[in-house]
C-alpha cells in the first residue's frame, strides 16, 4: 500500500500518539502501574456532582436532550454556550467582544492543528511559514499538528535558580530573533509540561513583538484563566485583535466531551469554521450543552477559584514535600516552581543515563512518568543535555498512589547517583 506524504508523516512515531498509546496499554495491561504520566483531571466530587445534576437536567428536559443529540449545531459551534460565554468574558474582563469572535472545537488539539495549518505551512509563494514557541519545553501535542514539515521553531529558555531545589524558566528575548519566516507565536500559561506561567511582562513583550511583525500570539489557556483555574499566581487576562487566546472544558473535568475554544478577532474565527465543516461538519454539542448552565450562571468562575485551584494547589504542595523528605539534598535535583497545570517538572542535573532511559526503568517498577525530551517541539538542539535530564509527572493521582510513586522515583535516583 502506497501512502501520501502526509500518510507517511501519521503512520511514523509521533510523539503525542506514541505517548496516548503507551498510556492506554499500561492501564489496560498493567493494573499494578501508578500513572504519573498522563493529563487526565482529576475526578474532584463537587465537579463531577455538578456536571451530574447538569445531565440529570438535559435528560429531564422538554426538548434540549433531543437538540443536542439530534440535530447539527454551525460551524462555529452551539450559539448559546458562544454568546454566554461572550458575555462571561465581557463581564469579567471587559473584553468587547460578541460570540462571533468564539468558535468551539472537538477539542484543543484539534483547534490547535488548525491554527497552526492556518498560520503555518508554505504561502502563495512556496515559503515555509513557521509556529514559533518562543520558550521550550513546550506541550507534546504541538510538535506534529502541522501537515507540512519544518513548521515549527522554538527558543531555549533562560533559567533562574530561586533556591537549591527550585528553578523557574523565562523567555530568552535577548535571542528572540523574529524573521520574514515567522507566521504565528505560542505559547501555553500555564504550561504542560512544567506549570511555568509566563509573567505578564513577558506576554505583554511577546504582544508587542506579534504586532510589530503583524502576526498572532496564539495562548493556551487550557489549564489557566478563568477557567478551570488552575493556576496559582495573580496573573491579568488580556485580548485584543491581536491575539488568539484557547481555553479547554477538559481540565475542568470533561475531557471526554473534546471541546476546544478559540477567542479571536472574526475572520479568523470564520476560517476555523470553514475548516470545522470540512473535517467534522459541525463540532459536537454534548459537551456546550452540559456547561451551558454553568457558564450563564457563571458558576463556573465559583467552581475554578474556590474548588479545582485549591484541590491542585494542595495536591502540588503535598507532591512537592514527598520529593524533598525522598530525595537525598546532595544530589543536583530541581522541581520546576509549581504555579499551575497538573504536572510537577523535575530537572536532574547532569543524570547518569537520559531521560528515556529513567522512563524505561521506572516503567520496570511499574511508575509511569513521561521522557522530558518529548517537550522540546521546534528545537533543532538535540546536544542539549538539560533536555535529557528532565521528566514529568502528574499528582493528579490518588494521594497513596502519588507517594508510593515519588519514593519509588527517589529510590531510582538515588541509586544512579550513587
Amino acid at each position: 500500500m502506497k501512502l501520501s506524504r502526509l500518510g507517511n508523516k501519521f503512520s511514523s512515531n509521533i510523539g503525542i500518539v506514541e505517548l496516548m498509546n503507551e498510556l492506554g496499554k499500561a492501564l489496560s495491561e498493567n493494573k499494578d502501574m501508578i500513572m504519573m504520566g498522563g493529563g487526565n483531571p482529576s475526578h474532584i466530587p463537587e465537579v463531577q456532582n455538578y456536571l451530574r445534576k447538569s445531565m440529570t437536567a438535559l435528560l429531564n428536559s422538554e426538548s434540549h436532550f433531543e437538540t443536542m443529540l439530534g440535530d447539527y449545531d454551525g460551524p462555529k459551534g452551539n450559539l448559546k454556550f458562544r454568546q454566554a460565554l461572550a458575555a462571561l468574558l465581557n463581564n469579567l474582563y471587559d473584553w468587547d467582544i460578541d460570540e462571533d469572535n468564539i468558535a468551539l472545537t472537538p477539542g484543543s488539539q484539534s483547534a490547535f492543528f488548525s491554527l497552526f495549518n492556518i498560520f503555518g505551512g508554505s504561502d502563495c509563494n512556496g515559503q515555509v511559514k513557521k509556529i514559533l514557541f518562543p520558550i521550550t519545553p513546550e506541550y507534546i501535542g504541538y510538535g506534529d499538528a502541522a501537515i507540512e514539515d519544518d513548521v515549527f521553531t522554538s527558543r531555549r529558555p533562560k533559567i533562574e535558580h530561586i533556591d537549591k531545589h527550585t528553578f523557574k524558566y523565562h523567555v530568552d528575548f535577548d535571542n528572540l530573533a523574529i524573521d520574514e519566516d515567522i507566521a504565528a507565536i505560542c505559547v501555553s500559561r500555564p504550561t504542560n509540561p512544567t506549570g511555568n506561567v509566563i509573567t505578564d511582562d513577558e506576554i505583554k513583550q511577546l504582544e508587542e513583538i506579534a504586532k510589530e511583525h503583524d502576526i498572532p500570539l496564539i495562548i493556551d489557556n487550557a489549564y489557566g484563566a478563568p477557567f478551570p483555574g488552575i493556576i496559582f499566581t495573580d496573573i491579568e487576562s488580556r485580548w485584543n485583535k491581536s491575539l488568539v487566546m484557547c481555553l479547554s472544558l477538559s481540565k475542568l473535568g470533561m475531557p471526554g466531551a473534546r471541546t476546544g475554544i478559540v477567542i479571536a478577532d472574526k475572520p479568523i474565527i470564520n476560517t476555523l469554521a470553514s475548516m470545522n465543516s470540512v473535517m467534522s461538519l459541525a463540532p459536537g454539542s454534548f459537551g456546550a450543552e452540559l456547561a451551558l448552565d454553568l457558564i450563564k450562571t457563571q458558576d463556573i468562575i465559583k467552581l475554578s477559584s474556590e474548588v479545582i485551584k485549591p484541590y491542585y494547589q494542595k495536591k502540588a504542595t503535598q507532591a512537592i514535600k514527598l520529593l524533598h523528605t525522598h530525595l537525598p539534598p546532595d544530589i543536583p535535583w530541581h522541581i520546576h516552581k509549581a504555579e499551575g497545570a497538573m504536572f510537577l517538572w523535575l530537572w536532574f542535573e547532569n543524570l547518569p543515563i537520559s531521560s528515556q532511559e529513567l522512563y524505561e526503568r521506572l516503567k520496570n517498577k511499574n511508575v509511569l512518568v513521561v521522557s522530558g525530551h518529548h517537550f522540546f517541539p521546534g528545537l533543532k538542539e538535540d546536544n542539549w543535555p538539560h533536555r535529557h535530564e528532565c521528566i514529568r509527572m502528574t499528582y493528579s493521582s490518588e494521594d497513596s498512589l502519588v507517594e508510593k510513586g515519588i519514593q519509588i522515583i527517589a529510590e531510582e535516583i538515588n541509586s544512579l547517583y550513587n
